[in-house]
């Protein structure tokens, strides 16, 4: 009773924030470039490590950095206070959609044709940095499907992964969490090595042992941990006196554990951070980290003096924006935010550029616009508008597809819901409750409505 009674609460709160008007007076997502001035490019190694985390289900409102006030997240302050951190970086509102765009710069009509499940005849981010030197590692969430074969094909060396094999129902891919059903070598791990365990402890103590292993070597490494916290089942952490007793079989998801689950992540990644540090490979190594999607719809959070309902699954910006923070001491500008749009489709040909290294010209069509120059804090092109083709589930009717500036959003009239041709300012309503006409459109609008409706005209197969 109390639980529904804090629910209920909550509710009436968001519903009054968002009369409030999220993103009336002030965006709170684009905000007041700072940090140093000149530019911080220090000398480095032809090609530089780089490791890329991917925080399941974090969006942009959790870190403190962005102004979230609901959770503790030091070590990705710390990345920010030492790196850059965007404000406008876009997924896709689901995970899955979300990894295709992020490891093969490609927009989702491109080579999505199922939940979890990648052709082979795709090429990843680790099959480009494979092909020029790299030692490759994958530690975490895989959900591309194919196990062993796939995971080889798509340009890992090595690998320690939950859900292998993409089934109907992430629940039938075990606890990704206590006493994990991890995957290494083309066999899950038994009980025995498993069982009290807790996966994204066995992922980084996974990660720490490749570094040990390769940090004095010529070659140089990529490192993709796509984490498993912070999706649920909401449970307890290692760090939580409740853990000890807790039965994951019986899949009890309780939102009460996530804040717990937040700061069990940063501390995940603090230990990545300190032993890249303590290795003496801080300056020659790239630590990337940014969120999948929206944070999860069950979960309430204070951001910028307003309470926030998670997005995920949504195709509103609450539920695509998500944070991004890219950091190598001495490189890039230190404390720095950075305005410009990213989409998911540009991580392939920024690390192409970061790791300095040719973007592939037989990787058929790449979407992706190379951000790497605003990094180290130079102008660069950036991209003037952003683009999402969502179909999570191919064939099952939900089509959404929209284009967007900062301000100014359209979706497509294919999108087959209700938001087909609708035009948004997304920064004075950010819910998207209330669509401009277009009898009601400001010259300017209609000339970035113009603009829209060409790239839509380009975005198909």
């Amino acid at each position: 009773m109390k639980k529904e009674i804090s629910f209920i609460l909550l509710s009436l709160c968001f519903f009054l924030s968002c009369k409030k008007d999220l993103f009336n007076e002030k965006d709170p997502f684009n905000e007041r470039v700072s940090g140093n001035s000149s530019l911080q490019k220090a000398a480095v190694t032809t090609h530089p490590n780089i490791i890329l985390i991917v925080g399941d289900d974090i969006g942009h409102e959790i870190l403190k950095c962005n102004g979230g006030q609901s959770y503790q997240t030091p070590n990705l302050d710390r990345m920010a206070a030492h790196g850059v951190r965007s404000t406008q970086c876009y997924a896709s509102p689901l995970c899955s959609p979300s990894r295709f765009m992020l490891l093969t710069g490609k927009y989702n009509f491109r080579n999505y044709t199922a939940w979890g499940i990648m052709d082979p005849g795709q090429k990843t981010i680790a099959n480009m940095l494979q092909d020029a030197g790299y030692k490759t590692l994958a530690a975490g969430k895989w959900q591309f499907d194919g196990g062993h074969t796939s995971i080889k094909t798509f340009g890992f060396h090595d690998y320690l992964v939950w859900e292998p094999y993409t089934g109907k129902n992430e629940l039938n891919a075990g606890s990704r969490y206590k006493n994990p059903n991890l995957y290494q070598d083309g066999a899950y791990l038994t009980s025995k090595q498993t069982k009290g365990k807790y996966g994204d402890d066995m992922f980084t103590d996974y990660i720490m042992e490749f570094l040990d292993s390769n940090y004095n070597k010529p070659d140089p490494f990529f490192i993709y941990y796509p984490m498993a916290l912070a999706h649920k089942p909401f449970c307890p952490t290692p760090d939580d006196p409740e853990f000890a007793l807790w039965n994951p079989d019986l899949n009890i998801s309780d939102t009460s554990f996530f804040p717990s689950m937040i700061k069990y992540m940063d501390k995940k990644i603090g230990i990545i951070i300190n032993k890249v540090q303590a290795l003496g490979l801080a300056n020659n190594t790239l630590i990337l980290y940014v969120g999948d999607n929206g944070s999860p719809v069950e979960i309430y959070s204070m951001f910028a003096d307003y309470l926030l309902r998670g997005g995920k699954g949504e195709t509103t910006r609450i539920g695509t924006c998500v944070p991004f923070i890219a950091t190598s001491p001495g490189n890039f500008l230190s404390g720095s935010v950075n305005n410009d749009l990213i989409d998911f489709t540009d991580f392939l040909p920024t690390i192409a550029s970061l790791a300095n290294i040719p973007k592939p010209l037989n990787y058929g069509i790449l979407d992706g616009v190379d951000f790497a120059w605003q990094l180290y804090g130079e102008s660069g092109t950036p991209r003037s508008q952003a683009f999402c083709h969502f179909d999570p589930h191919p064939g099952h009717g939900h089509v959404a597809r929209w284009a967007q500036t900062i301000q100014y959003k359209k979706y497509d009239s294919l999108t087959n819901t209700n938001q087909g041709n609708k035009f948004y300012d997304i920064i004075s309503d950010g819910p998207e409750f209330h669509a401009i006409p277009a009898k009601s459109r400001t010259p300017e609008q209609k000339k970035i409505n113009k603009t829209f409706d060409s790239l839509f005209r380009t975005m198909h197969n």
